[in-house]
This record gives structure tokens, C-alpha cells and sequence, in this order.
């Protein structure tokens, strides 16, 4: 049993298929695509500090690409601007891991940042960074291909409320609609992971972090291959959303997000803000990702603690979880994301979150 409709949940039920698991049911207590997923900005990247992360999203990537046109998946590139000389150097140093491990990204001085995106502010920027092949796709439509493509059974509305445990082992998840017998649980909750990992006895620690995105209805002249364009001090973001553009960042209220779009770019600062949202990203102490399987109860496997880089992820973590859950050898060794990290002093920070 798969807990989580999201990005995470879908693509492990659709890799547990894959593999030949006759029987696998992925329950999800709104509708699919209903909690992060749906809030995601949608991006897609191999820019990373993290080598896991790096080749965890190469593998991604090519996931996203085979999928079609129904995800709208679109290669328009991730251009990160640095002001700062620490970011510079932490830049510079990840770009020779990426590059080693074969991410065409590169450093950018400010006029080549400007070429890409003429409406920038680049007087006080240092440097760059970018690569073409990272991008964009919709969320909600990876899910719904991974629904489909599985074949899985999917209980939408249907609450985990307790998961049945006897001599180490786990018997049944209770829900909403009644007990299932399962052998296996594999938890995707996000940021109800910490207590769907309590009903089985499980710390997994996840905590939620508020993050919103605003949208305009005009793109202020951005160019239409818009790379997702961040500036890494601020946090402040933005990429093209339909005829319009929508940008966030670290902060939560309009105001301090607005005022950093308006000094980098200031063609953003005469635009309407037309409607906003607000979701969750499910955060780990280290600002890195959950990635295991519990000691006890055997055979209770988690995903979660992404923060905010789950839906990008999901493909190559979904397919790790399948091949353990399916006694294979990983595709990748994804053992330093296990949860047991911190207690063992080998927290693994990834210093690119936006």
C-alpha cells in the first residue's frame, strides 16, 4: 500500500507496477494532486549542491521527458542570479559536480544573465548560473499520467487512520472505509508524513513550512522562453504561468516578496497580482530528503522531507522505492537519505533550497 496521492505516492505505485506487482493500492485522504503537489511551481532541475540530488534528478528528468506532451514538459531552463560572494563560490564548486556528472549548467557573468532575460536589474549581481535542459511541467498532469499508466487501485477520500502492526510486521492499514491487509506500507504523506509514520511506530521527522505564489495576468514583456529565474539571496522566483507570470519566494506575505521582485526586476512592478495560493513544504532538519525503510516495522518504507523539491524528484525516488520494496538492487544508493541520519550525526544539508 502507497499513502500519499501526490507526485511521490503516484510515481511509486506506478513503478511497483512496472516491476510486477500485481496488487497495489495507493490511498489519499483528498483528491489526487490535492496537497503540495498541486501548489508546486513545477520545476524541474539538476542544479544541486547535493551529488544524490544531482543524479537523482538526471534520472528525473528523463522520466518527465518520456511522458508526452499531456505534462506540458518544457526545457526552458533554470537561471540562478548570485549577489552575493559566498553564493558565488558554493555556486562554482557545485557546478564542477554537476558538470562531472554530465548537467550541461554553466556560469553566467551579469550581461549573459541579461541576454537571457533583457529586463534585469544585474548592477550588483557577481554572477550566474544556468542550464538549458532544466524546466518545467505540470503537476497535476504527472499525477494523472501516473494514475492512469499504473493501473493501480486509487482510493481517493479514503484517511490512513491506523496501521496494524503484530511481532514487527505489519498486517493491515485502517482507513476511512475499512481495513486492508498489506504486508507493506509505503509512506509518501508529505507533510502528514510525521503522522502517518506514528501510526506505525515511526519517527519520521518532517515539519511544514507556508510558502505562497502570486500570479499576474501579463508577463511584463518577459521573454516567451522564459528560463524559471531566481534570485538566490531573496528566494524571489518567477516563470511564465499561462499569458502571465507567477513568482513567490521565501517569505510568505506579499510584501517582501514584492519589493525583491520589484529591485531585480522591475518590470514586475507595475503588474496586477491577479489571484494566489499558499502551500506546504514538508521540511527535514537538514533541508534534505527522507529516504528509507524503518528498521521496525519491517517493510514500513518512507519518501518525504523533500522541502519543496519532491514533485521534481519524484520519478527516480519512486522507482528506489519500488526496487526495495520488490527486494532489487537500487538503481541508485539512496542510503544517506535514511532518516536514521541524525541520530547517527550525519545530517546532509542541501544548501540550494529556494
Amino acid at each position: 500500500m502507497v499513502i500519499g496521492g501526490g507526485a511521490l505516492g503516484a510515481a511509486t505505485a506506478f513503478h511497483l507496477r512496472r516491476l510486477g506487482v500485481d496488487e497495489v493500492v495507493l490511498v489519499e485522504r483528498d483528491a489526487l494532486a490535492s496537497g503540495s503537489t498541486s501548489k508546486s511551481a513545477g520545476g524541474i532541475r539538476a542544479q544541486f549542491a547535493d551529488e544524490l540530488n544531482i543524479r537523482i534528478a538526471l534520472r528525473s528528468l528523463a522520466e518527465f521527458e518520456g511522458m508526452g506532451d499531456e505534462i506540458a514538459f518544457r526545457r526552458h531552463g533554470y537561471l540562478f542570479l548570485l549577489d552575493r560572494e559566498e553564493d558565488v563560490v558554493e555556486f562554482r564548486h557545485a557546478l564542477a559536480l554537476q558538470q562531472a556528472l554530465g548537467v550541461p549548467s554553466r556560469e553566467l557573468t551579469p550581461a549573459e544573465a541579461r541576454e537571457l532575460v533583457p529586463q534585469l536589474a544585474v548592477d550588483d549581481l557577481l554572477a550566474a548560473t544556468f542550464c538549458p535542459t532544466d524546466g518545467q511541467a505540470t503537476p497535476e498532469a504527472v499525477v494523472q499520467w501516473y494514475a492512469r499508466e499504473s493501473g493501480a487501485t486509487v482510493l481517493q477520500g479514503c484517511t490512513a487512520t491506523g496501521i496494524d502492526v503484530a511481532n514487527g510486521r505489519i498486517e493491515a492499514v485502517e482507513t476511512e472505509r475499512g481495513r486492508i491487509a498489506t504486508g507493506t506500507v509505503v509512506c509518501c504523506a508529505g507533510v502528514w508524513s510525521k503522522e502517518v509514520g506514528a501510526l506505525a511506530g515511526v519517527e519520521l521527522p518532517v515539519e511544514g513550512i507556508a510558502r505562497s505564489m502570486w500570479f499576474t495576468p501579463e508577463d511584463g514583456g518577459l521573454p516567451e522562453r522564459l528560463p524559471l529565474t531566481i534570485d538566490f539571496s531573496t528566494g524571489f522566483y518567477v516563470h511564465r504561468e499561462g499569458p502571465g507570470l507567477a513568482f513567490g519566494g521565501r517569505e510568505r506575505g506579499l510584501e517582501d516578496v514584492a519589493e525583491a521582485a520589484a529591485r531585480r526586476l522591475p518590470a514586475l512592478a507595475d503588474l496586477p497580482v491577479q489571484s494566489s495560493w499558499w502551500g506546504w513544504y514538508d521540511v527535514s532538519p537538514d533541508w534534505n530528503a527522507l529516504v528509507g525503510e524503518a528498521e521496525e516495522p519491517s517493510r514500513f518504507l518512507y519518501a518525504t522531507g523533500f522541502s519543496g523539491h519532491g514533485f521534481q524528484q519524484a520519478p527516480a525516488v519512486g522507482e528506489h522505492l519500488a526496487e526495495r520494496a520488490t527486494g532489487r538492487e537500487p538503481t541508485l544508493d539512496l542510503s544517506a537519505f535514511s532518516a536514521s541520519r541524525f541520530a547517527a550525526g550525519a545530517s546532509r544539508p542541501e544548501a540550494f533550497v529556494v
